[in-house]
């Protein structure tokens, strides 16, 4: 995978407003999914255009592009974190995929990722979270997407967060970001894990949060 690649494909989405118009569902998932198969930014514009033409539903053209356009820049993004991840000796990637409850697995726990810029609804500033670590957790997880993603088992979150409040800009920071993954990979230690009682059954949620915290300059 080429890290620098995708670090300049996704910073070519920057100049477009970060706006859903949309909330995320399962619906609007299912119309454009075929951003899992592009490349290069120029590729997603000539895509998403022909997927509108042919849409059989009648939808707002902006809030279309809009939708798509999210979800194209945080899967690469995604997709390059999880590969940044296990590339970190001892750290497997999934078996399956298409696994939507395990990305990898460190040290025999299997994990799902999610990159997330840090949530207004959350209603405390940075330095609370930071201190709070395992609050933000519970509110992540009780306040995460209902739709296909949602789950309740073991989970690294990677906070983005930019004293500007362009929090969503940092996903496409690759090269910033890898630095701050790896350190977290390879220094891992299951005994800095959140513990959570989660599920019905009392089975025990693992989680943790990696910081990516960028002041401005």
């Amino acid at each position: 995978m080429d890290l620098i690649k995708i670090d300049s494909e996704l910073k070519k989405r920057w100049p477009y407003k970060y706006h859903w118009g949309q909330k995320q569902n399962d619906l609007w998932d299912n119309l454009t999914n075929f951003i899992y198969h592009i490349n290069s930014f120029e590729e997603f514009l000539k895509e998403t255009e022909k997927a509108y033409t042919n849409l059989k539903t009648k939808i707002d053209r902006q809030n279309f592009f809009n939708y798509a356009a999210n979800r194209w820049y945080n899967f690469k993004s995604a997709m390059a974190v999880e590969h940044i991840i296990c590339s970190v000796p001892g750290i497997k990637p999934a078996l399956n995929p298409h696994d939507r409850l395990v990305d990898f697995t460190i040290n025999g726990i299997r994990f799902d990722h999610k990159t997330s810029v840090y949530p207004e609804g959350f209603r405390h500033n940075i330095e609370y979270a930071l201190r709070n670590k395992k609050e933000l957790i519970e509110w992540l997880y009780t306040n995460q997407s209902q739709q296909k993603r949602k789950h309740l088992d073991n989970r690294l979150f990677i906070i983005v967060y930019a004293q500007n409040g362009k929090h969503w800009k940092l996903k496409a920071e690759i090269g910033w970001l890898k630095d701050i993954i790896l350190n977290y990979a390879n220094n891992f230690n299951e005994e800095n894990l959140i513990r959570l009682k989660l599920k019905n059954n009392g089975e025990e949620t693992l989680s943790d949060i990696l910081w990516a915290v960028k002041k401005e300059e």
